[in-house]
């Protein structure tokens, strides 16, 4: 017998495949990085100190927010369908644009090939892993630019 919520789940994992594909592809179309720009790679498991102006990529955002939709489902698999379209409905585009972004951020963290968590990334070409301090990692970074040619 199929678990209680593993239809729903299947459907969000469907909606979260399909989300993540049209994620990679319209990143191609994206512009350029800007210099200095400071990318902290992360989950809820590696807490960071985050720098004034650093972006946080979180990589278990999508699977949060999968079960903030599919808390409290009841066992009945129709019934749980039906409210978690109601909670799709309530929460709008803004959740829409959650959901999108949290995707699209998990397809830029593997674009760039992050491999350990914490991951702290400047100008999309040097990384910190492990360093859950920003500023430090920030500050290293700088120290091996300053002596490369």
């Amino acid at each position: 017998m199929t678990a209680p919520h593993s239809i729903v789940f299947q459907r969000l994992r469907a909606v979260g495949t399909a989300l993540a594909s049209w994620v990679v592809v319209s990143s191609v179309f994206s512009t350029a990085a800007t210099a200095a720009e400071v990318l902290v790679i992360t989950d809820r498991s590696h807490p960071v100190l985050v720098a004034a102006g650093a972006r946080v990529i979180e990589l278990d955002l999508p699977a949060r927010i999968e079960a903030e939709l599919a808390a409290g489902l009841p066992a009945d698999p129709a019934r749980a369908s039906a409210i978690v379209q109601q909670r799709l409905r309530e929460g709008g585009q803004a959740l829409q644009r959650r959901i999108g972004r949290a995707y699209q951020d998990v397809a830029e963290a593997w674009g760039l090939g992050i491999a350990k968590l914490p991951a702290v990334v400047v100008d999309r070409r040097y990384v910190v892993y492990g360093e859950s301090d920003v500023a430090r990692a920030a500050a290293r970074i700088e120290t091996y630019r300053r002596t490369q040619p």
